[in-house]
């Protein structure tokens, strides 16, 4: 079952799993296991909970249990028919996935509700987002120390890794700039470089952010109608 606190950051078709305790711990299959075979345990903790979300929720679609496998980009490889994407920070981590005709791609990202370091902020927030930051007072709904500067990064994020899976992009932070709405928890991002022909709806990606107790959580959609998805996503 989809997780209710996320599911209004998808279309209905979606299933949103957040990894509950007993998933850091989960069995790995062997092809997976050999992505992490060397890798700290942290790490490999990591990787297995956002596996089994993953495999979770492909269940829900009704997807018989598989592999997650790595691609040489290291994104996770779908299975035929689905779009989706993993996030994990420090701990949380959750998988969404949906048919791949009700969207051409997919990006989730959670950060922790915690200040974006000083020294990135210029990295990160074009002038209009800093002024943003700088004016826009934090809701009643935010967690202790939530930051809208991270929220951005988380943002950017997810948009990164939803419109690489299909149009592929290699894009900076200030080429994605936010138009934030908090009332509705909502975000236009707006890409500044120049787009695909067969793809001008990248160009302008509405999304949805959640403030969760200790994290914040974005979610953004690329509509279906499009060439079909890749496999490329930043985190795997």
């Amino acid at each position: 079952m989809t997780d209710p606190a996320l599911a209004p950051l998808f279309p209905a078709a979606a299933v949103v799993v957040v990894a509950r305790p007993e998933m850091w711990e989960a069995p790995l299959h062997p092809e997976e296991a050999v992505s992490v075979a060397r890798a700290v345990e942290h790490r490999r903790r990591e990787f297995a909970a956002g596996r089994a979300c993953a495999r979770e929720a492909l269940t829900a679609l009704e997807i018989p249990p598989q592999p997650l496998l790595v691609g040489p980009d290291r994104a996770p490889v779908w299975p035929p028919g689905v779009v989706g994407s993993l996030t994990h920070c420090e701990g949380f981590c959750a998988a969404v996935v949906a048919p791949a005709e009700t969207a051409a791609g997919l990006g989730l990202d959670a950060e922790p509700a915690q200040p974006l370091p000083e020294e990135v902020l210029e990295t990160v927030l074009t002038d209009s987002e800093q002024q943003f930051v700088d004016t826009q007072p934090l809701p009643a709904t935010a967690p202790t120390g939530a930051d809208w500067a991270r929220l951005v990064f988380s943002a950017k994020e997810s948009v990164y890794k939803c419109q690489s899976s299909c149009v592929g992009l290699s894009l900076d932070f200030h080429d994605v700039e936010l138009e934030i709405d908090p009332q509705a928890e909502v975000f236009q991002a707006v890409l500044r470089v120049d787009v695909p022909a067969a793809w001008p709806q990248v160009r302008r990606l509405t999304g949805r952010y959640r403030w969760l107790p200790q994290h914040v959580v974005t979610g953004v959609v690329l509509p279906s109608g499009s060439p079909a998805p890749g496999r490329s996503e930043r985190t795997s």
